[in-house]
């Protein structure tokens, strides 16, 4: 299987990141001719084409959305993190809430696409290094997230499970945004198997993992004692998580 994977990781990446090149100026397009509404048009259709792209991999990717998520509200979707593919499919699957990524402040610099929409699509970058910063940034976010109805996607781990282990979930990001969206939803999401991407390390990319992930039922932010709520959120989170 994995010499296979050495004649198809060189074409996805080609795709991959010549999808990452055209939308690129489409964004910027999107942005300055039509505004926040064709730059997030765009932002979906380019994290369509992502999702798909994975097919040459052999890696399909389900969404289980089951829940019947209250309108006119946001949203704080809080999930595992086990690489970067697990966000294409939660910007498009939760695409009509307008999910907004909690992110390193590394990643929007460099990037093709990539940077562009953390730094101008209403993303936090936060400075791990500057805990002053990241909690400034942290509470703008959540203000504006919640003035705009947007939601927000946090992953509590800070970063990716290499092997689908569960790593300790920080409460700290969390509890700024829901102190700002008092009347909004936490969301738990389970993601498995999107590690097996990068089961090889960085490359060649594993091939023909099934991606899935669980949508689970919302609770309402004041409906509990933040501590009960963080640490009902990663219960929920990690019974599903796949050993």
């Amino acid at each position: 299987m994995k010499y296979i994977s050495y004649i198809l990781s060189p074409i996805f990446a080609f795709v991959f990141f010549l999808l990452l090149i055209i939308f690129h100026p489409l964004q910027w397009l999107g942005l300055n001719v039509f505004g926040y509404k064709g730059h997030k048009f765009v932002v979906d259709i380019m994290n369509w084409f992502i999702k798909k792209s994975l097919l040459i991999l052999g890696i399909r990717i389900n969404v289980e959305n089951k829940q019947k998520l209250p309108k006119d509200t946001n949203y704080i979707f809080v999930s595992n993190h086990q690489g970067m593919f697990d966000i294409p499919p939660i910007i498009w699957a939760f695409r009509k809430y307008h999910p907004k990524f909690v992110s390193k402040i590394e990643l929007g610099k460099g990037i093709p696409s990539i940077s562009y929409n953390l730094r101008h699509g209403g993303a936090a970058l936060i400075d791990r290094k500057d805990g002053k910063q990241a909690i400034s940034e942290l509470v703008k976010f959540s203000k504006n997230i919640n003035e705009k109805q947007w939601s927000a996607v946090i992953f509590p781990e800070g970063t990716r499970s290499r092997t689908g282990e569960p790593k300790r979930f920080s409460p700290n990001g969390l509890k700024i945004l829901a102190k700002f969206n008092k009347d909004g939803y936490v969301v738990p999401l389970t993601i498995n198997n999107s590690w097996e991407v990068f089961k090889y390390g960085k490359f060649p990319f594993g091939i023909g993992s099934s991606v899935k992930i669980i949508t689970h039922e919302p609770i309402k932010i004041d409906s509990l004692p933040f501590n009960e709520l963080f640490e009902k959120t990663e219960t929920i989170i990690k019974e599903q998580i796949q050993s």
